[in-house]
């Protein structure tokens, strides 16, 4: 498997009592495969995994594979604090026919670099699966670093990697020295620099609900090669990658599913649904963002002769 284009972390809608909503999940999936995304994520942070039971998250992938098919690549997030629990989330990929599993530093403990590496490759010992490693110390507590990629390189089922610290000397690190695990952006405002560093894909979140602005920014940089053009797009997109990063993340990438009729429902508890106003803010750069991204895109008419 290769790890190309845009991947979503699929947000999971909730109803009126909190619960999973399974059909308006289905509509989800539906909206991205229609958006023309290249690969679904279940159970990542957008998905509000850590707010999910076990039983919730194993019922929750197998639902996404049934949808899903084998239209697009389907990938399982295994983050857990219990290494014990990441193993069953890889176990339980594997057996519904996932394609891959995304694999994270455990949290709260803050493991060595030696201990992360040997979780993930105990995770990947019981799947046997190809692995996207999620690096997110924000979120984690822990950085991957020089030893741990050296530590897991050993395995041949570690291609790729969303790097989500923000810092450009990581992304630097994973190009120069690790050119086996395929780059793949986890920071938005960085996106047109990955590109240009080789990464053939991105995992964002605000493809959930503006998958065609995504997959454009992707095409410009990655299979066009036209940087010119992917700059007037990321300009465009900035003004949102900038909202997200005030807080509310999640709030605010349900909201913007509910804006283009998506039935995401609240998030759930400790998280709070947006105000009115935060509301109003996000639907005004969305609108902003559509305009100048179909600008940027729009063909340009050849000269009359």
């Amino acid at each position: 498997m290769k790890f190309q284009g845009i991947y979503t972390p699929a947000i999971t809608p909730l109803d009126a009592n909190g619960e999973i909503d399974r059909k308006a999940y289905a509509e989800v999936l539906e909206s991205l495969i229609a958006g023309g995304v290249h690969g679904i994520i279940v159970a990542g942070s957008t998905g509000e995994y850590y707010a999910h039971t076990m039983q919730e998250r194993i019922d929750l992938a197998a639902h996404a594979k049934e949808v899903i098919g084998s239209r697009l690549p389907l990938v399982i997030g295994t983050g857990a604090i219990r290494t014990e629990d990441s193993v069953a989330y890889a176990k339980h990929a594997r057996e519904i026919g996932a394609d891959a599993i995304l694999v994270a530093s455990p949290p709260y403990a803050i493991p060595t670099e030696e201990e992360n590496a040997v979780h993930t490759l105990t995770v990947d010992k019981a799947a046997g699966l190809p692995i996207m490693l999620y690096n997110y110390p924000g979120r984690m507590g822990v950085s991957m670093g020089e030893d741990y990629f050296t530590r897991v390189s050993a395995s041949k089922n570690v291609i790729a990697i969303k790097e989500s610290t923000g810092d450009l000397n990581q992304l630097h690190l994973l190009a120069r020295r690790f050119p086996n695990i395929s780059l793949s952006c986890g920071w938005d405002d960085l996106a047109l620099e990955f590109f240009a560093w080789g990464a053939p894909s991105w995992v964002c979140a605000g493809s959930n609900f503006l998958p065609a602005e995504h997959v454009a920014l992707y095409e410009a940089c990655v299979v066009e090669g036209d940087f010119a053009k992917g700059r007037r797009i990321m300009s465009a997109m900035l003004p949102l990658m900038n909202l997200l990063d005030e807080g509310k993340f999640v709030q605010k990438i349900k909201h913007g599913c509910a804006l283009i009729g998506l039935r995401a429902g609240k998030p759930r508890l400790p998280l709070l649904p947006l105000d009115a106003e935060d509301e109003a803010r996000l639907a005004e750069v969305v609108a902003a963002l559509k305009q100048e991204v179909a600008a940027a895109t729009r063909p340009v008419a050849e000269p009359v002769r």
